[in-house]
């Protein structure tokens, strides 16, 4: 049996994808800061699993945790890492950036590079990290979030550089997700092509299995994803006028 690792799966994309993953037949090791959701999702689960508490944000403690998932499930084939924080801070304060920065960033980092060591060993292996479309371009309403999400997606196109150059067979795939219909998009302005986290996690995994480096979910995101990029600073600027009040968070 396949087993597969989803950090943050105690809501939206990670719950969506615990169960998608026992469907296709992964054995799944839960893990995330709300451990009674998950031990919910456990029980309900098709396929042996298990759950643990893990904050990404306290390093040592989460790398911990996650040898010890590793042990329970007998290995791991597949890492992901859906844990992340909304970094929603309209007066930029310094408390708020360093929880933002410590989770999205350097939390991220750490569990991406556990794995690529593991991987190593194992000399197989596939990490897949959830960045955003948001990942793209800056934001004056939510500048950490985009700014975290570039780095997760930098970050993951460095591993999968490394992996290659080194000649292992670790799949990295960024996936990089439009508007989910989350509880950190839930109530907000301005959502649009609005996908469950199921039909993402679906489409998750199929980039998974073709081994895709980049995926944006919905796949029509793949499209307005290369207009926003390709658009000069002063249009952009034009459609995100309201600066402190534009709406930019997708997962």
């Amino acid at each position: 049996m396949k087993r597969a690792i989803v950090i943050g799966a105690s809501s939206g994309i990670g719950r969506a994808l615990a169960f998608e993953l026992a469907r296709d037949g992964y054995s799944v090791g839960l893990a995330g800061r709300r451990i009674e959701l998950l031990e919910e999702i456990r029980k309900e689960l098709p396929a042996p699993s298990c759950a643990r508490w893990m904050d990404i944000i306290n390093i040592e403690e989460a790398e911990s945790v996650l040898d010890e998932m590793i042990a329970e499930l007998g290995g791991m084939d597949l890492i992901v890492i859906s844990s992340g924080v909304d970094c929603d801070n309209p007066r930029l304060e310094p408390d708020r950036l360093r929880w933002a920065v410590g989770t999205n960033v350097m939390g991220f980092a750490a569990i991406a590079n556990a794995a690529y060591r593991y991987f190593e060993k194992q000399k197989a292996g596939h990490i897949c990290g959830i960045s955003s479309v948001a990942a793209l371009r800056g934001s004056g309403a939510f500048p950490a979030y985009n700014a975290t999400k570039a780095f997760v997606s930098n970050y993951m196109e460095g591993l999968s550089l490394r992996a290659t150059a080194a000649g292992l067979n670790i799949g990295v795939t960024d996936i990089r997700p439009g508007f989910v219909d989350t509880p950190m998009t839930k109530g907000q302005p301005g959502m649009f092509w609005l996908a469950t986290p199921e039909k993402v996690a679906h489409q998750i995994l199929s980039a998974v299995r073709r081994g895709r480096r980049v995926a944006y979910v919905p796949p029509r995101w793949d499209i307005l994803a290369r207009i926003i990029h390709a658009m000069p600073y002063r249009i952009y600027a034009s459609i995100s006028k309201e600066g402190g009040k534009e709406t930019w968070k997708t997962d």
